[in-house]
């Protein structure tokens, strides 16, 4: 699925083109809204995120001309502006959701899959490896008949390994997923938070291992007798 970011903020505009890609999105990136609006235009995406302040046309014209011009792609706004008159503004004007800044990865996840699927185009709630397969509605992991249950973010940590089995992920990237690009967290709590998921990993037998690279980060290994 491919979708449109549209953010003024620079770092943050990075960061959320990370995290989506993380996930399997395809994305472009703009930094107005007058390249909002051209990009858009073409139809070619499955959602957009719009940021309602962005130089040249803000977030709210664009949606607007958008669907003026019969563009009915999902839009969800992302925005520091939080009074409910700016929240109804952006409904009106054609968004299919609105969160607020500074809003975790997690719930921006949950919201997109949420807008996407009210056009029959989302992520799929099960994610597997081999016969191991995590449940992004429960944030439970389960292999054959055992079944352990995680925390929200032992589940985001483990759903960016399963992912991307065999490719080491630096903490760094672990930290920004959880807790967005500004943040004080350091990679004690990452250490801490894998450990946890080793454990609930053993315990339902599963085929995988985290295994820590030094100077680089973690990867998932699978076993080939899954």
């Amino acid at each position: 699925m491919k979708l449109l970011v549209a953010e003024d903020d620079p770092k943050l505009l990075k960061s959320l083109i990370h995290i989506l890609e993380n996930n399997k999105f395809s994305v472009d990136g703009v930094n107005n809204g007058d390249d909002a609006l051209n990009y858009a235009l073409t139809g070619e995406y499955d959602g957009l995120i719009l940021d309602i302040m962005m130089p040249g046309m803000d977030g709210l014209k664009v949606l607007q001309s958008l669907r003026a011009s019969d563009i009915a792609t999902p839009a969800l706004f992302l925005t520091a502006r939080t009074e409910i008159s700016d929240r109804v503004a952006g409904l009106d004007a054609g968004a299919d959701d609105y969160l607020p800044k500074p809003f975790s990865t997690v719930e921006l996840l949950a919201r997109i899959r949420a807008m996407l699927r009210r056009k029959d185009a989302y992520l799929p709630d099960l994610l597997s490896v081999g016969a191991v397969t995590l449940n992004r509605s429960t944030y439970q992991l389960s292999f054959r008949d055992e079944i352990q249950s995680l925390s929200a973010k032992e589940f985001q940590i483990l759903e960016m390994l399963m992912q991307q089995p065999g490719t080491i992920i630096p903490s760094e990237r672990f930290i920004t997923h959880l807790w967005g690009w500004d943040t004080s967290v350091d990679t004690s709590v990452i250490w801490v938070l894998i450990s946890n998921l080793r454990k609930k990993i053993s315990a339902v037998a599963t085929p995988m291992e985290i295994r820590f690279i030094r100077n680089a980060g973690y990867v998932l290994e699978v076993k080939n007798d899954q």
